[in-house]
C-alpha cells in the first residue's frame, strides 16, 4: 500500500469483482469509516462501527458481507440464507438492498428484502427458491422464522445497521431472538451512531472480541451544517415555512404528529409549494410513491414525522426545517442529519413560538449547537439569507388519493413493520458531496455521489452537474430575485434513494 495517497478499495483488500462493481457505479475512494473497518471486517473479525448518518456505513458492511460469502464454502439452499442484515425501517431495508444488490450480482449472489406492509407471499416464495442475503426488518422476519419459512441456522455473517434506532423503536427483544437463531460462530458487524445502554447489551452478548472503529458520533458537530432558530408568531409560522420551502432545492420539514404532517403538506400545496407527506398512517405503497415524487423532483418538499429521521436517505437535501421543535435533542440531531451529508453543506431551521423559547433553548444546548436566533415573518431578508434564490410557486396541487393505514394495517391489507425512518441530505443541486466524482453520472449509495462537489456561483446556485429540472410540475411563477439559485435537480427515481445511504 502506498503511503503517498489514501488507500483504495483494492488496497484495503476488497476483491477485484467488487472493486469493478464500485467503479462502474462511479465509486472510487473509500470514506474514513470504510478505510477504518474494511481490513478487520474482511478478515472475519467482529466489528463495532460508530459514525453519524452519512458517514459511509452501508458500504462499510456491504463489501465485507459479499466478500465473505464469495470466499465461503456454503451454498444457496431453500429457506436458509447465508447472510442477514437487520434494519429498523422498510425504507432503509430497500436502500441497503440498492447498495448490496449490484455487489451481490457481481458475485453471483441473490438478495431479498423482508418487511411488513406488503403481502408476505412473494417473500415466502423467494425464501423457498433460495437466497443468499436477507435484508430485513425484525418484525416480518420473525413471522417467517416462526412459520418455518426461514431458517437462520446457515447465516455466516450478520449485520445490525442503525442499532441505536432499533433500540429507540423497541425492536431489541426481536433482534435478540433473531441473533440467537444464528450460529454462534458467525461473523457479526454492528453499526450505530451512538452506543446506548440497549446497544451495549447487544454488543456484549453477541459480538466476540469486537474491534471498535469510531468516525463521527451523532453528537459531533457538523462543520458544514448551519443552524438557525426563527422566532415566529403563530399566524406567521405557515407563511415563513412556505417562503423557505419555495426556495430552490429540496427541503425536508418535520412535524411532531402524523395529522400535523398531513395538514401541513396540504397547506403548502395550497400555497403553491409542491409537497408530499410521509408518516406512519400511510400504506407502504403511498410511502413509496411519495418518496419517489420527492426523489425525482416532482415534489420539492417532504413533510414528515420522525419516520423520515430514522432511515430515509435522499441526496441533495440542503434545508431541514423543524416546523415543530422535537422533544429531545437526539431527535433534533437525527432529523438534522438529513442535510450536510458526506461532506456536503446544509442548513437547519427551527421555527419557535413564544411558548417554546425555553424548550428550544434547552434543546439546542443539549444538542451541542449554537444557532443564530432571529425574529422573522414572511418576506424578511433573513429568509433569503438562510435559503437564497428565487422563490418558485406552482399552481395549487391536489395530491392523488392515497390509501392510509388503519390501526396498524393498511386498507389494502398487509402487516406493517412500524417505526420511524431516517432521511438524508445535501441541498438539491450542486451540494451533492460524495464519493467517486464521475461527472454527469447519477449518485449511488452513502452519499458516495457520482456528481461533483458544491456549485457556488452567484447566489449559491443549487443546480447539480446533471441537467437541472424544475422543482415541480405544472405552471409556475417565480417571485423575488434573492440570488441566482437554480432549481433543484430531478435526477432520482424511487429506486435511487440509496444515494445518500449511511
Amino acid at each position: 500500500m502506498s503511503s503517498s495517497h489514501a488507500p483504495s478499495f483494492a488496497d484495503l483488500g476488497v476483491p477485484a469483482p467488487l472493486v469493478a462493481a464500485l467503479t462502474t457505479a462511479g465509486i472510487t475512494d473509500p470514506f474514513p469509516i470504510q478505510s477504518a473497518t474494511l481490513p478487520d471486517s474482511l478478515s472475519g473479525r467482529d466489528v463495532l462501527g460508530r459514525g453519524r448518518t452519512g458517514s459511509g456505513k452501508t458500504y462499510a458492511f456491504a463489501l465485507p458481507l459479499v466478500a465473505r460469502l464469495m470466499a465461503g464454502r456454503g451454498n444457496r439452499a431453500p429457506k436458509r440464507p447465508r447472510a442477514l442484515v437487520l434494519a429498523p425501517t422498510r425504507e432503509l431495508a430497500l436502500q441497503i438492498d440498492a447498495a448490496v444488490a449490484p455487489l451481490a450480482r457481481a458475485a453471483g449472489l441473490r438478495t431479498l428484502t423482508v418487511f411488513g406492509g406488503v403481502r408476505p407471499g412473494p417473500q415466502v416464495q423467494a425464501l423457498r427458491n433460495g437466497v443468499d442475503i436477507v435484508i430485513a426488518c425484525p418484525g416480518r422476519l420473525e413471522d417467517h422464522v416462526r412459520s418455518g419459512h426461514c431458517d437462520l441456522g446457515a447465516v455466516e455473517v450478520t449485520v445490525l445497521d442503525e442499532a441505536d434506532h432499533m433500540a429507540d423503536l423497541g425492536f431489541l427483544p426481536g433482534v435478540r431472538r433473531l441473533l440467537d437463531a444464528t450460529p454462534k460462530g458467525g461473523q457479526r458487524l454492528l453499526f450505530s451512531a451512538t452506543l446506548d445502554a440497549g446497544v451495549d447489551v447487544l454488543v456484549k452478548r453477541f459480538l466476540h472480541n469486537p474491534v471498535t472503529h469510531s468516525v463521527d458520533s451523532e453528537q459531533s458537530p457538523v462543520s458544514t451544517m448551519t443552524h438557525h432558530v426563527l422566532h415566529v408568531s403563530r399566524e406567521g409560522r405557515l407563511p415563513v415555512l412556505a417562503d423557505l420551502a419555495a426556495a430552490p432545492g429540496r427541503t425536508v420539514v418535520f412535524t411532531r404528529t402524523k395529522h400535523g404532517a398531513k395538514a401541513l403538506a396540504r397547506q403548502l400545496n395550497a400555497r403553491g409549494v409542491s409537497a408530499v407527506e410521509l408518516h406512519g398512517n400511510l400504506s407502504q405503497g403511498a410511502r413509496t410513491r411519495n418518496l419517489g415524487a420527492f426523489g425525482d423532483g416532482t415534489a420539492s418538499t417532504l413533510v414528515a414525522t420522525d419516520i423520515a429521521a430514522r432511515g430515509i436517505h435522499v441526496d441533495d437535501v440542503g434545508l431541514v426545517v423543524h416546523a415543530d421543535p422535537p422533544v429531545e435533542h437526539k431527535a433534533y440531531l437525527h432529523r438534522s442529519g438529513r442535510t450536510a451529508r458526506a461532506g456536503a453543506d446544509g442548513t437547519v431551521v427551527t421555527l419557535m413560538l413564544d411558548a417554546q423559547v425555553r424548550d428550544v433553548r434547552d434543546l439546542t444546548r443539549k444538542a451541542g449547537i449554537k444557532p443564530t436566533i432571529s425574529r422573522a415573518q414572511a418576506g424578511d431578508p433573513v429568509l433569503r439569507e438562510i435559503a437564497p434564490g428565487d422563490r418558485v410557486y406552482s399552481a395549487p396541487i391536489t395530491p392523488a388519493p392515497i390509501e392510509e393505514r388503519e390501526g396498524g394495517r393498511s386498507r389494502s391489507g398487509g402487516r406493517s413493520d412500524g417505526g420511524s425512518g431516517q432521511g438524508s441530505g445535501g441541498r438539491s443541486g450542486g451540494r451533492s458531496g460524495g464519493q467517486g466524482r464521475r461527472r454527469g453520472a447519477a449518485p449511488t449509495s452513502e452519499g458516495q455521489s457520482r456528481n461533483g462537489g458544491q456549485s457556488r456561483s452567484g447566489g449559491q446556485s443549487r443546480g447539480g452537474q446533471g441537467s437541472p429540472a424544475p422543482k415541480s410540475g405544472g405552471s409556475r411563477r417565480r417571485v423575488g430575485s434573492g440570488g441566482s439559485g437554480g432549481s433543484g435537480g430531478a435526477r432520482h427515481n424511487a429506486a435511487s434513494f440509496s444515494s445518500s445511504m449511511r
